[in-house]
């Protein structure tokens, strides 16, 4: 059956409708949602980061393994049968035999006091551990968010600055054509704004592209919100070479070691402890027939650790190379972030200067040879080729101005909340 096409448009109707109504609602939700500032992005991230709460959940499971740490072992309950003929007429009897008694009892074991404290000892330390860890993945993530929040930052504003181009780009289009339309110009110049017009939707489009990427890496800190407008600017930070070397011992990668030594000192000693005999107590009462009086019975047993050298020394020097390798390992780490301090910091200097350079002295001059092309064509002592050149030199150099100073900022986070105070504001404590 044919349906007339008038018939078809009204179907599509109210599906358009649709369509077009939940696009406004979403332009109109992202127009009207809450702006996004930098301090609001850390605390968010810190609430809502997956890893965050799967670590602190390791804390609360390492709070809870301590509790029975330094308790003694369960007791335990003994059931048997004692003096059971196995020859004779009365073989495997349990009530003719007058020796044949059922015994119940109960045994408590105790590890000597050494081993009990060192358990204790190795759960505080993995306790402690835990901690440590949720530390470092705490300061990972403001300075991953920070660095996230720069970079979008960053590419905003250089799009702001594209966009103002646009009306930049319609009058310079009129001045050609009227030079042209005067006499002055050929016809071929006329292509020259459109084709500046051109190169500027091809930046606009890398940096909405790059835009994009920006919110998506945001978004894996913040979530959804990282689709919110920003808002504000990202903290100046003091970056000072000898405030961040003092600061180097505190970086969550080598404070870690702390725990991890504790740790391991506490299992030398559990190791150790197995030098020391364990003790363990048994009470038993046992039942015989009616025409005899029932007994008790009272059992001490000790451990007989004389194989040291075999079972337990081979231990206490296993923990011990452990032990020392753990140091070597904090010595190489420390190594290594002293020199990553100093190429981040040569860098930071680096960004530093080079923000000025482009500030005080590449910029005006891209702006001073713009000026000079432009009163050269019109007085038509310069080709219009020179002016667009110009032009071309000047936008790249604030595009690359405002790059560098976002690339300044993403340094000066990355050593901050590596080596200065890990606070949300990014000011000192």
């Amino acid at each position: 059956m044919r349906i007339s096409q008038s018939a078809d448009r009204l179907s599509r109707f109210p599906l358009c409708c649709v369509t077009t109504l939940l696009g406004l609602a979403s332009l109109v939700s992202t127009a009207f949602a809450e702006p996004l500032s930098f301090n609001a992005a850390l605390a968010l991230a810190v609430r809502e980061t997956p890893t965050l709460r799967a670590e602190s959940a390791q804390v609360d499971a390492a709070r809870q393994a301590a509790i029975p740490a330094g308790e003694l072992p369960d007791p335990k309950l003994t059931l048997g049968l004692d003096n059971v003929p196995v020859e004779g007429v009365d073989r495997f009897s349990l009530s003719s035999e007058p020796m044949t008694m059922q015994r119940i009892g109960v045994m408590q074991e105790f590890p000597n006091n050494a081993k009990r404290g060192a358990r204790v000892e190795v759960a505080r330390g993995r306790i402690a551990l835990s901690e440590a860890q949720i530390r470092i993945t705490r300061l990972t993530v403001l300075r991953e968010t920070a660095a996230a929040w720069i970079a979008r930052d960053t590419v905003e504003h250089q799009l702001a600055f594209i966009d103002g181009l646009y009306g930049e780009n319609r009058l310079f289009d009129a001045a050609v054509r009227a030079r042209i339309a005067g006499g002055k110009g050929s016809a071929m110049e006329a292509v020259s704004a459109r084709q500046e017009a051109a190169m500027i939707d091809a930046r606009r489009d890398e940096l909405v592209a790059r835009r994009q990427q920006s919110i998506a890496a945001l978004k894996r800190w913040v979530g959804p919100r990282a689709d919110a407008p920003l808002e504000g600017a990202a903290p100046d930070w003091p970056i000072a070479h000898d405030a961040l070397a003092h600061a180097l011992h505190r970086h969550p990668e080598l404070a870690i070691f702390d725990p991890k030594a504790q740790v391991l000192d506490a299992e030398v000693a559990e190791a150790r402890a197995d030098k020391k005999p364990d003790w363990a107590l048994e009470l038993a009462y046992q039942k015989r027939g009616a025409q005899f009086g029932d007994m008790a019975t009272v059992q001490v047993s000790f451990d007989l650790p004389v194989f040291a050298a075999t079972r337990q020394d081979p231990k206490i020097a296993a923990r011990l190379a452990e032990r020392e390798g753990l140091d070597a390992e904090r010595e190489a780490v420390m190594r290594e972030h002293a020199s990553m301090l100093e190429a981040d910091f040569a860098e930071y200097q680096r960004l530093d200067k080079a923000v000025r350079r482009q500030r005080e002295v590449l910029l005006p001059l891209a702006g001073e040879k713009v000026n000079l092309a432009l009163a050269d064509w019109r007085g038509g002592k310069g080709e219009l080729v020179n002016l667009v050149m110009a032009r071309r030199e000047r936008i790249d150099a604030e595009l690359m101005a405002i790059a560098l100073e976002g690339e300044r900022k993403e340094v000066a986070a990355r050593l901050h909340y590596a080596y200065g105070e890990p606070t949300l504001s990014g000011e000192k404590q």
